[in-house]
Order: C-alpha cells, then sequence, then structure tokens
C-alpha cells in the first residue's frame, strides 16, 4: 500500500495528513493559519510526526493558493496569504521529511483530484472549475495536469465575457466576476443598489444596511422562490456560464467539464440557461463529447487534492 503525506495550506485553515492511493485518509491534523513563520513550523512539525507514524510515506504534495512557482517550488505571493512573499515551501519539506516533495496551485490540485476519486474518474480529457469565492481552473489534458510555461495554465477567470461588467480577477467583464460566489454577489449588491437609489427595496435588502448581507446563498435562496431581481442575476450568470464553457468545449475538446461549490449547489437555476447557449455556442460534434457535470468530492477535496499532488508528482 502507497502512503503520501499531504499538506493543505489555506488562507484560513491548514491540513497536514497521510492517505492512500485510494483516497483513504489515515491521519489527519487541522490548526488554523497564522502568521507565515508559525504557520510553516506548525506545518513542518504535524508532516514530522506524521512520517514518524507512517515511516513508508512515499512522497508530500503541497496545495496552496497562487501565485506560485511550482517548478520552483515556491510560493510566491497569494492574496490569501498576506506576508507570504518568496517561501521556498518544497526546499522547507524536502529538508525537514528528507522525501520528494511537490507543489500545485490548489485549482489544478482540485482538478488531479476529482479526475482520480471524483467526477472526472475514467477520462483522458477534463477541465474542472472551482466556482467558489473565484473561478479557479485545471486542465487534465491527454492524461496529464496542464500547468503551462510557468504555471499559469488554466486561467481561464481571467477570460474577458463583455467589455462591461462585474469585476473579477481584476478584471471588468471577466469569467469569474459573472461566474463566481463572489462575482454572483456583487451583482446582487449592484442591482439592489440601483433598486435602493430609485427609492425601491427588495425583499432581502430593505436599506443600505443590508447590502453586505447580500452573499450567492442568499441570492439563490430568493432565486428558488422567484424573487425577480435575484433570478435575473442568476439567469445572467447561467448565459455567461454557458459562454465561457463554450469556448473550453471548443478550444479543448474535453469529454467532461467538472464544477465545483456554487455550481453544485445551485445546478438548478444554472444548467437550464447554461445548455441552452452551450447548444447555441459550441461546435456540435465537441458538445456530443462532453459532459457538463457538478463536482463530487465536496468537503474532502482538499484533503484529496494533496495527497494526490504527491502520488502524481511521485509517478512523472
Amino acid at each position: 500500500m502507497n502512503i503520501w503525506i499531504g499538506i493543505d495550506i489555506g488562507g484560513t485553515k491548514c491540513a497536514v495528513l497521510a492517505g492512500t492511493d485510494e483516497g483513504e485518509i489515515l491521519e489527519k491534523v487541522r490548526f488554523d493559519t497564522a502568521g507565515k513563520e508559525e504557520t510553516i513550523a506548525k506545518i513542518l512539525s504535524a508532516a514530522e510526526r506524521i512520517k514518524a507514524k507512517y515511516p513508508g510515506a512515499r512522497a508530500v504534495g503541497i496545495s496552496c493558493g497562487g501565485p506560485l512557482d511550482a517548478a520552483r517550488g515556491v510560493i510566491l505571493c497569494p492574496p490569501n496569504l498576506p506576508g507570504w512573499i518568496d517561501v521556498p515551501i518544497v526546499e522547507n519539506c524536502e529538508n525537514a521529511l528528507n522525501l520528494p516533495t511537490f507543489l500545485c496551485n490548489d485549482a489544478n490540485a482540485c482538478a488531479l483530484a476529482e479526475w482520480k476519486h471524483g467526477a472526472g474518474r475514467g477520462t483522458k480529457h477534463m477541465i474542472f472549475l472551482t466556482f467558489g469565492t473565484g473561478l479557479g481552473a485545471g486542465l487534465i489534458l491527454n492524461g496529464a495536469l496542464y500547468e503551462g510555461a510557468n504555471g499559469n495554465g488554466g486561467e481561464i477567470g481571467h477570460l474577458r465575457l463583455r467589455a462591461r461588467g462585474p469585476v473579477g480577477f481584476g478584471k471588468a467583464g471577466s469569467f469569474e466576476g459573472f461566474c463566481s460566489g463572489g462575482g454572483i454577489a456583487r451583482q446582487g449588491i449592484a442591482k439592489a443598489k440601483a433598486v435602493l437609489a430609485a427609492g425601491g427595496s427588495l425583499p432581502y435588502c430593505r436599506s443600505e444596511e443590508d447590502l453586505p448581507k447580500i452573499t450567492a446563498k442568499l441570492l439563490a435562496d430568493y432565486a428558488r422562490e422567484g424573487e425577480p431581481i435575484a433570478k435575473s442575476v442568476y439567469d445572467t450568470c447561467a448565459e455567461r456560464l454557458g459562454e465561457g464553457l463554450s469556448l473550453l468545449v471548443d478550444a479543448f475538446n474535453p469529454e467532461r467539464i467538472v464544477i465545483g461549490s456554487v455550481f453544485a449547489r445551485t445546478e438548478d437555476l444554472l444548467r437550464g440557461g447554461m445548455e441552452k447557449v452551450m447548444r447555441r455556442e459550441c461546435i456540435p460534434e465537441s458538445l456530443a463529447a462532453c459532459r457538463v457535470v457538478a463536482a463530487e468530492l465536496g468537503d474532502a477535496i482538499g484533503d484529496l487534492a494533496a495527497l494526490t499532488v504527491a502520488s502524481e508528482g511521485f509517478r512523472k
């Protein structure tokens, strides 16, 4: 039985774990993300304890938000990890654990996990979209993760879908601006502000004090009840999602597109409009070869992502 050590570094939580090729979690340590030095010390300490318990562990996989330089094993400057600038995390781990260590941005790592253990099983060409606070993506092409010339392959959230529109990934009208939890909330807030400025109100936004409470989930709840403004936000999201996915289908000809987080929870609001646009926009033969499905791994994805980075990196 192969045993791998996974390290999942997040903006609020970190996890260090041991697991198998089959995705069985043997041991897991979780703790809050604090300052850089304190957190790295906790990561290495937990990893050393786990290695001592499982001395047969073969490699370490690290999943972390970007930007990072996976080839050099360096965390560059993730916005969710203030102060983590040019951190040689792979070198740190290899020195402490004496095991080969591999680093991968979290979207690519999650793509690997869904490909090996989730909704992408059995495919050779798969695209994974995070669809969470932002819109990250990972490309599995010809049976391997595609990272691009410097690790930025698959940053489809930066694609511009409209000349004007909600801001996401630092760009107005971007795929992320329209199709992410943050983007949906910003669209809902903008529409609510317009209603309030005209002297009206909404069931979920009676005054400006309610604006910060508007989230993708709140809008979904009201959209399901037929509230027209909330429904219009999700209708727009569905159309832009269809447009963005059509670009991916035509460019990469995948067998499967796996979408997580917000899509998995609001598929009932998005699939109809999304598929209508894709039928209109896609090369018919490419669309016929592709299924769009919700991610399967749920809350387990971070753990399995880190483990899969270790196993896939080791086998390259």
